[in-house]
Order: structure tokens, then C-alpha cells, then sequence
């Protein structure tokens, strides 16, 4: 914002949107690819405390890194191909998407403590405000926004 004062052009703060840091990473759903997702993501989290001042305690980069992880293993057993890892954050959220080739889209099952496995939707959706399935030319895309401050 600018404010003008006599004739004198005086800033008064930013007047140019700043950007969420934003990154991608493509895995081929090899042996070690999950670990290297949350590599990335731990990497990205890293970033945003750097360039967005962001801050990221022990606990919320936790349950970032889970949600990359339980994201990123849905599209490695369930997808036919590759799979793209995107995330964009900012001081107070990081979007976690993840694009795979499969147009299937994932079922979240009812709460059951004696089921064993296929919690993975179930966790991302305790931990995220908002998680999105929909599909895209080359299959879907799921997202899940984490909140970076204490609700």
C-alpha cells in the first residue's frame, strides 16, 4: 500500500502479494521412494522456516511428514505409474497433493479399531482442515491442507 502525502509517495507496507513457496517432486514408485517423499517434504518444511519464517514445532512436522506419507503410499499401491508429490506452503498451512495415474478414487472406511490396515485416509483427515479428492485428465488428485498454528 502506498500513501501519498504532500505530493511525496510514502510505502506504507507491501503492496505485492507474496508468493506460497511451492515444490514438486515425481517418484516412479520404486523401492525407497516413500522414504525420499518424506525426505522432500522434511526438506520443504525446512524451507518454509527459512524463507516464510514460518513456525513449525516437532509435532505439526510430524504430522506433515505423516500425511506426505500416508498420501504418497496410497498412490504407490494403488496406482498403475508414477506419481507426482506437490506441496505449497506458507507461515500458517501446507498443502500436500499428490497426483497419480489411477482414476479409481480412494474409499475412506468407517472407524474401526479391530480392522487392521486401510487407515490411511482416516489419519490424513484427523490431521488435516481440509482434504480433496478429485479427479484430473491423467487419473486424480488428493489433497490435504495442514494447519500450521494451533487451532
Amino acid at each position: 500500500m502506498i500513501e501519498h502525502v504532500g505530493g511525496a509517495v510514502i510505502p506504507t507496507g507491501f503492496d505485492v502479494p507474496v508468493e506460497p513457496l511451492r515444490r514438486a517432486a515425481h517418484y516412479t514408485g520404486e523401492p525407497g521412494c516413500i522414504a525420499e517423499a518424506r525426505s522432500f517434504a522434511a526438506h520443504f518444511v525446512g524451507r518454509l522456516r527459512t524463507e516464510w519464517c514460518a513456525r513449525i514445532d516437532a509435532r505439526i512436522e510430524d504430522e506433515v511428514l505423516l500425511v506426505v506419507s500416508e498420501l504418497v503410499t496410497n498412490a504407490d499401491r494403488h496406482s498403475n505409474g508414477p506419481y507426482i508429490l506437490e506441496l505449497e506452503g506458507t507461515d500458517t498451512s501446507i498443502t500436500v497433493c499428490v497426483y497419480d495415474s489411477s482414476a479409481a478414487l480412494p474409499r475412506r472406511f468407517p472407524r474401526d479399531p479391530e480392522r487392521v490396515g486401510r487407515h490411511g485416509l482416516e489419519i490424513v483427515h484427523v490431521l488435516a482442515r481440509q482434504v480433496t479428492v478429485e479427479r484430473v485428465p491423467v487419473g486424480k488428485r488428493v489433497s490435504a491442507v495442514v494447519s500450521l498454528t494451533s487451532a
